[in-house]
């Protein structure tokens, strides 16, 4: 996928890679710390992903760790790539830190699956429907949001790349029926919704009201998945102020249980697009 190279995933790979090995050599982080030279914190910086690592700590450690000149090279070519910067950077002062994280994984992820229980899946807004849900937020001035617009629209891009992500969308039939920037502005929405919903890769279900109770009843959720297995899934949960990644296998199986389980109980793709031009109507 070298059309679409992400630093943010470069080194969530590597951040795992040195866990593995540090364990596997079964050293401290202290002991690893000492030998390079640098701070115990730096090491669970490095193998929490919380930073981009220096090439020579990485080369320290490699070294610490036993590998041979190839091995090694492998991980320092990552540290190198995860210190690039992506597009997404230059916004820095209206994305906030824990959302770059979301933007740097979605920048190389294969498939994702989600459920959005109040808007409209982010990639599939339209560019008046993304405004109006941008300053529906009283702590976001008019110039911050036509910042974060911007960044919405850029992510869009994902879609036109040769090898584009694949889609399983299930939205809320409340996010459908919300009226967000006027009338036109969601008829146009629930026209896109539907014109997308007929690109292969894209499979959009509407959760109807006549489901009744569900199982996600607390709120959206997005699976993340990557073509490159050494890339484990992750599980990624916003709310009004942060977010939460879940990378443990178990939670991430719980999640993908979870989307299954809506899947089972939304429209299927013809129903739910019949749906969606009902409402635009």
């Amino acid at each position: 996928m070298a059309s679409r190279t992400s630093p943010t995933v470069r080194r969530r790979r590597l951040a795992s890679e040195m866990r593995r090995l540090r364990k596997e050599a079964g050293k401290t982080r202290e002991e690893a710390a000492r030998f390079a030279d640098i701070a115990p914190a730096t090491v669970s910086r490095i193998e929490a992903a919380t930073h981009a690592p220096k090439v020579a700590d990485i080369m320290a450690l490699c070294k610490f760790y036993g590998l041979d000149e190839e091995r090694a090279e492998v991980l320092i070519t990552l540290a190198r790539q995860s210190r690039q910067r992506g597009w997404w950077q230059k916004y820095g002062e209206v994305i906030p830190s824990w959302f770059e994280v979301y933007v740097g994984l979605e920048e190389e992820v294969s498939d994702v699956r989600t459920y959005q229980s109040e808007v409209i899946f982010g990639l599939l807004q339209t560019e008046a429907y993304a405004r109006g849900v941008l300053l529906a937020d009283d702590d976001v001035s008019p110039d911050e949001g036509e910042r974060l617009l911007e960044v919405r629209m850029r992510r869009q891009r994902l879609l036109e790349v040769a090898d584009r992500p694949e889609l399983w969308v299930i939205q809320n039939e409340a996010a459908l029926r919300r009226e967000v920037g006027g009338v036109s502005t969601m008829r146009e929405q629930l026209s896109h919704l539907a014109e997308l919903s007929r690109q292969p890769g894209i499979t959009i279900q509407v959760l109807p009201f006549s489901a009744g109770a569900h199982p996600s009843m607390h709120g959206a959720f997005e699976v993340l998945s990557f073509s490159d297995r050494r890339d484990p899934d992750v599980v990624y949960v916003d709310y009004r102020r942060g977010s939460i990644y879940l990378e443990h296998a178990v939670e991430v199986d719980d999640y993908a249980q979870l989307f299954d389980q809506l899947r089972a109980r939304a429209l299927g793709p013809d129903e739910s697009r019949a749906l969606i031009a009902h409402i635009a109507q």
